[in-house]
């Protein structure tokens, strides 16, 4: 039996004296005033696995049980914990603390209450007291005990090495051995009791609290940390997890995390019967649902998630973080407003008021428990940024590490959070990988979740494609899923501020690399023909049923598909190439004596094996999407992806005619040039209206001859082209491609057909004997602006997209080839950027995405789709100058025309990376310069 004024074990730990009862405590303040009536025993189970006794009048309110625990225990920072049990339904919920207790426990004789953590702050540097990090960290102990906690093996081995370094003190290795022997801290804790007294070994000389503290700085990092699953469907009925965290609300599958919902972004939560209800804050960019939809077990499961969303919405959006000694201060009290009508809560700033002697959280979490007791058919919080009929502005008590990461940062924000960053190379490269990979997981997502959703629901949809599909691409999206999470755990410890000994050990990534290599080497041996069997296979069906040709469309113009679909297809072939790339610069930057340069090296040479193998059918699919996505684009073109024809160069030139130079659109294969102009047509297509064979095709410059800067001029078959480029670098490419292409087309053997459709031929010039200027009719202009046969046309009343290399090109009167497309490849990259606009002041942060020749912009890296897009297609990237009065760091400015943008980066390493992959997106690769250039570090 427990009488106030006794301290616990936990007290007795850290040198509390027993005597001592509530000495620590805020003068003035007093054990909570016992109701009078009878006394009720209740059992309490503490964190330490102890059971307490505790006399509490039958008439108490919960509040004056969890006091009484504190007071037990002489904590003083209570607001993080809560008191939980397990109702008559057999579910465990929080005790309420504003109730009394005979309402809620019907047999307190009965029933155990456990002390546990309920709040988790974001940093544990926060929790102010000794004692409070040590029930934090009996916490974790627990989770990872019952798997609640999951995390890597690493980060296992180094959670268990800091418990028992505070359990049973420095390293002596048959003490230490015996000991994980007869306590299990994990589970399959056996296969893992040689790393855990490595890293044992490397504590000696930590206190019981250093312990603690480096137990939190490590566990606080993991996405599981104090994470309570909720079980939930979505409408489809696909099996989902909800759960809530200091940022907002959270959709896990199984234990990966597949979407956040911040509190900025969340207008109003709410339930009804086994429904529970998100509503999102307008978003004119957002064309989806802005109410999403969870199917929970019962109205019980429903309400009970929903007090705990708003009890952590009131905790961590509110108020300011808790203080041990609360002081006379003036606060601005956000008081509220309860409809009883609709069971809503609203919150609205009334008035100012000066609060003393008196702690201002637990007042306010009483008023809003008493305001949860309300509620009715539907219960909703309107939350994020306060929201009111009046139009309140938001609380200025939101804690700045809350707010929404996509605002205007100051410059000395930004400037302090990269002082505290590595910056060794390393580092940077290891960040690359990490930023690469979410936007990867990001890609293979859409197949295996959106695209393979859409198929699920059409019947038009072969069963072979679909299986083709999920078997193809499900395996590698649970692969790099585990090694996402791997990643982003050994990048937490990497940058936060661990001992020396963890810093030996997290600061290196060639294990994992390792550790993914093997085993994408058996996963894509599989995989590596599935994946153009992928391609090949959509197609087919795709010409096979019309339906499903207008379903992939549909698919391709909503935002998630932020480039064509075949290219997400082919995403893990590209993959491999920036594996390859990420190793051989780690290999460069570590000497052979560096502990991580044998695991990197030896990754390398797997991947480089796996590269070998997909090589010669890497640049073969390559040219075939690219004829796809062509054919697309085109009308009255058929049969254009066929084996043996190779794109090889598309852009803008000028044609000579009476009316003097006419922009139009240029493609060139290994067997014929088509050139087109831009229709108009609903569908964003270019109308094609002559095509050339290169058998016995002659090029010569012919500036001289026409008085046009960079013209040339194009005889075949007794027949004239003259055309014009828009600079001189332009002209020798093309004319270099073209003559290359001319050699090609003799070797072809006769691979040419006629690519127009027959309305084309019909109309086609009749040819004179001597030669003669190709000459378009305004009857082909005209009647091309209607006709829409099936290949490369308008299907239905699907459009396509206007925003492909083609279109680009058109707009920026350039040219690519398929060597740039092949260069464009191997450069990708993601990652935070700090854009600024010429004439604003503040910089914003994004998250970036650089791809397909174009910059996508996010707001933060868990957006499901871009916000807007840059096009670097005849941009210029260059240092920005000392006059331009940009005195930071780091910084380059992109320029087309009067459109000017500056972006900087966080160190000198993305500074360089940033620029060498839009250079390559900024200057066309000539063949010559290609094939003479020198692979940068």
């Amino acid at each position: 039996m427990v009488e106030q004024g006794q301290t616990s074990l936990a007290g007795q730990r850290l040198g509390a004296p027993e005597t001592l009862g509530i000495s620590t405590l805020e003068p003035g303040h007093k054990p909570p005033a016992m109701p009078p009536g009878r006394l009720v025993p209740i059992r309490v189970l503490l964190l330490d696995d102890s059971e307490e006794i505790f006399d509490i009048s039958h008439r108490a309110s919960g509040r004056v049980l969890f006091e009484t625990v504190c007071l037990h225990l002489n904590l003083i920072e209570g607001d993080y914990f809560g008191l939980e049990f397990q109702s008559h339904h057999r579910k465990m919920v929080w005790l309420d603390l504003l109730k009394p207790i005979r309402k809620q426990i019907t047999r307190p004789k009965h029933t155990v209450l456990r002390f546990v953590v309920k709040f988790f702050p974001p940093d544990h540097s926060l929790l102010l007291e000794e004692l409070t990090r040590y029930l934090f960290a009996l916490q974790v102990r627990q989770d990872l005990a019952s798997g609640r906690l999951t995390c890597s093996d690493a980060s296992a081995s180094l959670l268990v090495s800091h418990i028992i370094q505070s359990e049973i003190g420095d390293f002596e290795e048959t003490q230490c051995r015996q000991h994980l022997l007869n306590t299990n801290y994990i589970p399959d804790q056996m296969a893992l009791m040689d790393k855990i007294m490595e890293f044992h070994h490397k504590h000696i000389g930590q206190t019981p609290a250093e312990s603690d503290y480096r137990l939190l700085e490590v566990a606080s990092r993991l996405e599981m940390y104090g994470i309570r699953l909720h079980p939930a469907k979505d409408r489809e009925g696909t099996k989902l997890s909800l759960a809530v965290a200091h940022g907002g609300v959270l959709v896990f599958q199984g234990h990966n995390r597949i979407n956040n919902f911040n509190w900025s972004k969340i207008r109003k939560l709410s339930f009804k019967r086994r429904r529970f209800l998100i509503k999102l804050r307008a978003d004119p960019s957002n064309v989806n649902q802005d109410t999403l939809e969870f199917l929970m077990a019962s109205r019980d499961c429903c309400k009970m998630f929903w007090k705990v969303c708003v009890e952590y919405h009131a905790f961590f959006r509110l108020f300011e973080e808790p203080r041990p000694k609360p002081k006379p201060v003036l606060f601005l009290v956000t008081f509220i407003c309860v409809n009883l009508s609709v069971g809503e809560i609203h919150t609205s700033h009334i008035r100012t008021i000066n609060i003393k002697g008196i702690c201002l959280r637990p007042v306010l979490m009483i008023f809003i428990c008493a305001c949860l007791s309300f509620s009715e058919v539907t219960c909703a919080l309107v939350n994020g940024h306060a929201e009111d009929c009046r139009g309140a502005t938001p609380s200025p008590l939101i804690s700045p590490m809350l707010n929404d990461t996509g605002a205007i940062r100051t410059d000395d924000e930004e400037d302090n959070r990269r002082k505290n960053c590595p910056t060794d190379n390393a580092y940077c490269i290891a960040k690359e990988l990490l930023c690469t990979e979410r936007t990867y997981l990001k890609d293979l997502e859409l197949i295996t979740v959106s695209f393979q959703g859409v198929l699920d629901k059409e019947d038009c949809v072969p069963e072979a494609l679909k299986t083709l599909l999920s078997s193809t691409y499900e395996p590698l999206h649970s692969h790099h899923t585990h090694f996402l999470q791997e990643l982003e755990e050994r990048l937490s410890l990497w940058e936060g501020p661990c001992s020396t000994e963890v810093k030996g050990e997290m600061q290196r990534i060639g294990d994992l690399l390792l550790k993914s290599a093997q085993e994408l080497k058996v996963i894509l041996c599989v995989c590596l023909q599935m994946i153009s069997e992928c391609v090949f296979a959509l197609e087919r069906a795709c010409v096979a049923s019309r339906r499903l040709e207008c379903v992939c469309r549909e698919f391709e113009l909503q935002k998630v598909c932020y480039i064509p679909l075949n290219v997400f297809l082919l995403s893990p072939l590209h993959r491999l190439l920036h594996y390859r790339q990420i190793l051989d610069r780690l290999c460069k930057h570590y000497p052979p004596t560096h502990t991580d340069y044998s695991d990197c090296r030896a990754a390398l040479d797997d991947v480089c094996e796996l590269e070998a193998a997909l090589r010669p059918g890497l640049e073969q699919i390559e040219n075939y999407q690219k004829l796809l996505e062509l054919q697309k684009d085109l009308i009255g073109v058929e049969h254009l992806a066929v084996a043996g024809r190779q794109l090889i160069r598309l852009g803008c030139l000028s044609k000579l005619s009476g009316k003097g130079l006419q922009q139009r659109m240029f493609f060139l294969f290994n067997d014929v040039l088509l050139y087109s102009t831009r229709g108009i047509t609903s569908a964003n297509q270019f109308t094609v209206h002559r095509q050339l064979p290169l058998h016995g095709m002659t090029i010569r410059e012919s500036e001289d001859e026409w008085g046009v800067p960079h013209s040339f001029t194009l005889m075949v078959q007794q027949q004239s082209l003259v055309v014009a480029a828009c600079s001189e670098s332009e002209m020798e490419k093309w004319m270099e491609d073209l003559k290359m292409a001319v050699d090609m087309a003799e070797e072809c053997n006769g691979l040419t057909a006629d690519l127009l459709s027959t309305l084309f031929n019909n109309s086609s010039p009749t040819k004179s004997s001597g030669a003669s200027e190709v000459v378009e009719s305004e009857d082909d202009l005209c009647g091309s602006r209607t006709s829409l046969p099936r290949n490369g046309n308008n299907s239905g009343n699907t459009l396509n997209r206007g925003n492909t290399t083609a279109h680009v090109c058109w707009h920026r009167n350039t040219s690519v080839s398929m060597l740039d497309f092949s260069i464009a490849i191997e450069n990708k990259l993601s990652g935070n950027l700090l854009r600024k606009f010429k004439n604003s002041n503040g910089w914003q942060k994004l998250w970036v995405v650089f791809t397909n020749f174009t910059l996508f912009f996010y707001k933060t890296h868990e957006d499901e789709y871009p916000l807007a897009s840059l096009p670097l297609l005849g941009y210029s990237v260059t240092h920005a100058g000392e006059s331009e009065n940009i005195h930071k760091d780091h910084v380059f400015k992109l320029h087309f025309k009067s459109h000017i943008y500056y972006f900087r980066t966080e160190s000198e390493y993305f500074f360089e990376r940033w620029m060498t992959v839009i250079r390559s997106a900024t200057v066309s690769a000539s063949r010559t310069r290609y094939l003479n250039r020198t692979e940068p570090d």
